[in-house]
């Protein structure tokens, strides 16, 4: 157990032995912290939050009040394995969240980056794995083993089923349902959600060179608008990764989907 001097912990909060609490680490009233999580540098925890299994958060994150962080997984195969969460740097981290474990099936691990914006009542299911840079709204989740790469955004009250991939700076509109993967800077819409063009407002999208830009409109129109196979997209997208640095954003998309994509 190591305990910064430097730590505020609210006198009415449990922290167990074996907790590890870096310097200007603010704990709220009424939080129980437990046995095995480490928190880092700067990251405060507003009042009334649960973190316990093996659970590692780094640093300047901030946790809003009533958050349940590292909780038993909701598999129902889960049988107390020591899996963990493990959640990066400069994270915000709304109200009533729930951001559960991994699972020994899965990867063991559910992990979140840098960055990153979850508004309130958000849910973060099992052996998912949030990139950088992303924003989920109000009252929306993902199920388990879910993908959401970097800069995608996930609006209020949507619902994203297990396994999906969300590619870098996919934007999914508020109150959709998405039950198949969203390639890279695509916005997806409705229940069950269907495509609806590219995010030309994306500002990762904006800082692209005019054929970079020109070369995400070809991959939405091959995999949209011309009926070609998602096979020979990929030989596309592999034939010019030398000529385009944005095709390995599509590359890494490709390589992890298998749900099929939004139609």
């Amino acid at each position: 157990m190591f305990i910064s001097p430097l730590a505020r912990v609210a006198s009415n909060s449990v922290v167990e032995p074996g907790v590890v609490l870096g310097a200007n680490v603010s704990i709220g009233p009424f939080c129980v912290i437990s046995a095995g999580v480490v928190i880092g540098e700067g990251t405060v925890i507003g009042s009334h939050c649960v973190i316990n299994g093996l659970t590692t958060i780094g640093r300047d994150n901030t946790i809003g009040h009533f958050s349940s962080i590292g909780e038993v997984n909701q598999d129902l195969k889960y049988a107390n394995e020591p899996t963990k969460l493990v959640i990066g740097d400069r994270n915000i981290i709304g109200k009533n969240a729930t951001l559960h474990r991994g699972t020994v099936q899965g990867r063991s691990c559910t992990t979140i980056g840098n960055n990153n914006h979850f508004k309130n009542n958000v849910h973060i299911g099992h052996d998912c794995v949030v990139g950088n840079n992303t924003l989920i709204g109000d009252n929306s989740g993902l199920a388990g083993h879910v993908l959401l790469d970097d800069g995608g955004q996930v609006g209020f009250m949507c619902a994203i089923h297990q396994f999906c991939v969300l590619g870098a700076h996919a934007k999914i509109v508020d109150q959709s349902g998405v039950v198949q993967d969203v390639p890279p800077f695509v916005i997806a819409n409705g229940n069950h959600a269907k495509p609806a063009g590219i995010d030309v407002n994306a500002q990762a999208f904006l800082a692209l060179e005019t054929h970079q830009q020109d070369f995400v409109h070809l991959l939405y129109s091959m995999l949209y608008q011309q009926s070609l196979s998602i096979e020979e997209v990929k030989l596309t997208v592999k034939t010019l990764l030398s000529d385009y640095a944005i095709a390995a954003v599509f590359e890494r998309f490709f390589a992890h989907s298998a749900r099929g994509i939004v139609r």
